[in-house]
């Protein structure tokens, strides 16, 4: 794929570098669980500690357990470690997780340029349409809350994470990915048609933990600035924008559907546009430094759960020797 600016193509090596890293994971994962399905005739090998990340839900337990009974999930800790990584990402350096590591931002975005080659452009739903689809995510953000937040209390929440169904949710979660049923794979079928015709379709409308990111994004000192006295009213910004936000309107950009991609900087012919703290506009901000941030932010996370001893299962291999085949039993009812 061909990028017309620096920045974009920075930006587009870290997001299919981190889907390539994913995917390794997955492989990783399925070759674990092959060696305890296949009565230990494959190698076997270590598990893959980052497909936490793929249970964000189970973080948000976690999160809650941890902030009320001052227990760290030892099941999965990874997912709550990344989770708040991600959490701090947001808070830090706006919704960046979501235009520079996502992989389901990843694909989106590759879907919805895929269109644009294929039909020439890609459609604008009504804006009305537009509004009322956007509360779509937050309503899900609000029903998880209310669920795991509000209804759950700390027994409960300590009795779930000692449950095999937590302890075996990474495996679930791989079956979703390579046993996906009917209904599954006309919702994914339906997904990608939307998102060739339609920028971003899961992130803008129905993604719940983009909605919880972009929240925390509010308070992010890192903001696009419009220097108004540069400005051409050139529109371009808004145009390269791809969730649609009218930049060339705002002096500083305070939206939660900005996920801090640079599009809208790298557009603007006049160089009116940075992706900077709260500084005075004489002060100049190297465009490197946000990039910059969002990754050290990212590193840190991890190597802090790894530094703390918050990172790897204590599940052993005599657990998941018996927790595998539970599965596949529970699977059959």
């Amino acid at each position: 794929m061909t990028f017309s600016h620096p920045l974009a193509a920075w930006r587009g090596l870290v997001q299919w570098l981190f889907l390539l890293w994913v995917l390794y994971l997955g492989i990783r994962l399925g070759l674990f669980v092959e060696h305890f399905t296949s009565g230990g005739l494959t190698p076997a090998i270590a598990r893959p500690t980052g497909v936490d990340g793929f249970l964000p839900i189970g973080g948000l337990v976690s999160l809650k357990y941890w902030l009320l009974a001052d227990h760290f999930d030892t099941r999965h800790p990874a997912a709550l470690v990344l989770l708040l990584t991600f959490m701090s990402m947001s808070f830090l350096t706006k919704k960046s997780f979501c235009s520079w590591l996502c992989p389901v931002g990843t694909l989106s975005e590759g879907l919805w340029k895929l269109g644009q080659r294929l039909f020439g452009r890609n459609f604008v739903p009504w804006r009305w349409l537009d509004r009322l689809l956007c509360s779509l995510k937050y309503l899900l953000l609000a029903f998880f809350v209310k669920i795991l937040w509000v209804d759950m209390m700390a027994p409960a929440i300590g009795d779930f994470l000692r449950t095999p169904y937590w302890a075996v949710s990474d495996i679930k979660m791989l079956h979703f990915f390579t046993h996906p049923s009917r209904t599954t794979l006309l919702v994914l079928g339906v997904l990608v048609g939307l998102s060739l015709l339609y920028r971003n379709v899961w992130c803008r409308y129905l993604c719940p933990y983009g909605a919880l990111l972009g929240v925390l994004s509010l308070f992010s000192p890192f903001k696009i600035r419009r220097q108004r006295e540069n400005c051409t009213d050139c529109r371009q910004c808004s145009r390269a924008c791809p969730f649609h936000i009218q930049v060339h309107r705002q002096e500083a950009v305070c939206s939660t559907q900005c996920t801090g991609c640079l599009s809208c900087v790298e557009s603007c012919p006049t160089g009116c546009l940075s992706m900077k703290p709260p500084l005075p506009q004489s002060v100049a901000v190297p465009r490197w430094l946000f990039p910059l941030c969002l990754l050290l932010v990212y590193v840190v996370g991890v190597g802090l759960g790894m530094a703390t001893g918050h990172w790897h299962s204590d599940l052993t291999a005599a657990d998941y020797q018996h927790l595998i085949p539970l599965l596949q039993k529970m699977q059959h009812y």
